[in-house]
């Protein structure tokens, strides 16, 4: 990996290097990890020698110099300007480094700024569904400046470019993606019309994308499937019992995703057993907590979780340990899946199993759309499909065909 002995040297960065490894082992950092930092610290403070640069001169651009040069000289896995913030971070703070002044923003910038704070703090959405709506406003804008040699992308903008926009993504996509598409860009255009942006909300003239619902049968998992996915993890390691907890809580209480990655140490109320889930468009719900995910989420405090200040209960497994994102959970799944010997899923289908198997074992719909927070009765009623047994008991016979 490399040494540390440059720390001992008269280089630019060497007087910071003992405040650096404190600065890491203060935030929990291993070991390896700190010596990776100071690696790539001490290569740093070499280049800064040969090129006759103090530490004052120290920016993102000269930064990314360095890193093209060791990619120059042919050195394997050389790491981003990401690698580089942790030093950057601390040099700023003893104030080695100047602050570099931010850029004024562009007005497609402005724009975006306020599309974000709508959809937060207007709308209430979860991370990921900003994090997505976002993204398509940004590839929607900038597509459209370049295409019409406008500056933010909104100008002149009117019903039939919707219309032709939609048609395209229609022939483009799949129909559960040109779905989500005409979402995405449904939302913009409301927001444009709020913002007064766009005199007309053009999200009401928006063609729909011909569908037909209710024509496929949920996508679920047998209940020796799920079991298989809890049985994977190896709750001897601390990495086992903390994607136990997170699959538990996935497959016993279908939360989404999101739920699990917002879950906070106050929602677990342990005396009263029950957990407080924070949901779509800031809906709470209390929950009951079962034994089995109670018991998973203690195994987990006690000896898997590391010491933290952050008051969600899933963190990452290394440091500097934050809260996990919705993403990650997805992949813990995906990870499950592989050990198991499945073909891999997604959490979702963890939620639709327990919609499934409670359907299974006498449960109606009502209790279902309680269980899972539904306040639409067709997303449930969808659910019925998959009752085989009673769906024959009420099936009516082919003309000419014998049951």
């Amino acid at each position: 990996m490399g040494t540390v002995s440059w720390t001992a040297g008269t280089g630019p960065l060497a007087p910071f290097a003992d405040g650096f490894r404190q600065e890491l082992l203060g935030l929990d950092h291993p070991p390896e990890s700190v010596k990776h930092y100071l690696v790539l610290m001490g290569q740093l403070d070499g280049w800064l020698m040969v090129e006759g640069r103090e530490v004052v001169e120290l920016t993102a651009a000269v930064a990314e110099e360095f890193l093209v040069t060791r990619r120059a000289r042919g050195q394997r896995r050389v790491p981003t300007l990401a690698s580089l913030v942790p030093l950057f971070e601390y040099l700023k703070k003893q104030g080695a480094v100047r602050a570099e002044e931010p850029k004024p923003p562009t007005a497609r910038e402005v724009l975006l700024a306020g599309y974000h704070h709508h959809l937060v703090h207007e709308r209430g959405l979860t991370p990921s569904t900003v994090v997505r709506y976002e993204r398509f406003a940004r590839r929607f804008l900038a597509q459209r400046a370049l295409r019409t040699g406008t500056d933010i992308g909104t100008e002149k903008l009117a019903s039939p470019e919707i219309s032709a926009f939609m048609l395209e993504t229609g022939s483009r996509l799949v129909v559960e993606s040109a779905k989500r598409e005409a979402a995405d860009l449904r939302s913009l255009l409301r927001f444009f019309y709020l913002r007064g942006v766009l005199e007309t909300d053009l999200g009401t003239a928006m063609p729909p994308v011909a569908t037909w619902r209710g024509t496929r049968l949920p996508p679920s998992l047998s209940a020796a499937h799920v079991d298989a996915l809890l049985a994977s993890c190896d709750r001897s390691t601390v990495s086992g019992r903390r994607d136990y907890a997170v699959l538990a809580l996935l497959a016993r209480l279908g939360l989404r995703s999101g739920e699990v990655a917002a879950l906070q140490l106050g929602d677990v109320d342990w005396r009263a057993g029950e957990v407080a889930v924070r949901g779509k468009a800031r809906r709470q719900d209390r929950l009951p907590l079962p034994v089995e995910v109670g018991e998973a989420l203690a195994d987990y405090l006690r000896r898997g979780r590391p010491r933290s200040g952050c008051r969600q209960v899933i963190l990452t497994l290394y440091a500097p340990f934050r809260p996990i994102h919705p993403s990650s959970i997805t992949n813990i799944v995906y990870r499950a899946c592989r050990r198991a010997g499945m073909p891999r899923v997604g959490g979702h289908r963890l939620r639709h199993a327990l919609a499934t198997e409670m359907l299974r074992r006498g449960g109606n719909l009502m209790e279902i759309a309680q269980v899972l927070r539904q306040s639409d009765p067709g997303t449930t009623s969808g659910y019925a499909k998959v009752d085989r047994i009673a769906l024959r008991a009420v099936a009516q016979s082919w003309p000419g065909v014998a049951r």
